[in-house]
């Protein structure tokens, strides 16, 4: 996680990265996508440490990305699912999932692909105008200042 040493920033990226941006917590994410819920299933699937992997459950579970469901008493046990807010993680997984693979994948290609359910097409994050329903390549965005934008002082 990120030290707060940007105080004086307003910035959604930042905050967002306070919540996601250590790799575990992205690969939890990416892990819950796939269908896994349990403790056991992301430890497997990460190899992380039991210390570890309890503190960034209890990170997300806290910011709202997940949340805990108990599935068994004595001893108690839990599923971690992933809220609304977590679901909403999937365009920017999708996007850094791409990225990687247009960049980093091997020889043969991409490891996983992302398709529609219902008719098998490969899906793919894309920029589209909310106004005109458009896709917008990267070369014509551009960021402005919206309504939460402090003025300079």
């Amino acid at each position: 996680m990120l030290a707060r040493t940007y105080d004086d920033q307003v910035c959604s990226i930042a905050r967002a990265l306070e919540v996601v941006g250590e790799r575990w917590s992205l690969l939890l994410v990416r892990d819950a996508f796939l269908g896994l819920s349990r403790f056991e299933q992301f430890q497997t699937s990460l190899g992380i440490g039991r210390n570890v992997l309890t503190n960034r459950l209890g990170r997300l579970v806290e910011a709202g990305v997940f949340e805990r469901i108990r599935y068994q008493q004595h001893p108690d046990r839990f599923d971690y699912r992933l809220t609304p807010m977590g679901r909403q993680l999937l365009v920017p997984i999708l996007a850094l999932m791409h990225w990687g693979d247009d960049h980093l994948a091997e020889p043969a290609g991409p490891p996983r692909l992302a398709q529609h359910a219902e008719c098998g097409g490969e899906l793919h994050a894309a920029l589209i105008c909310r106004q005109c329903q458009s896709p917008v390549p990267a070369h014509q965005v551009t960021v402005v200042p919206g309504p939460g934008q402090h003025p300079p002082t």
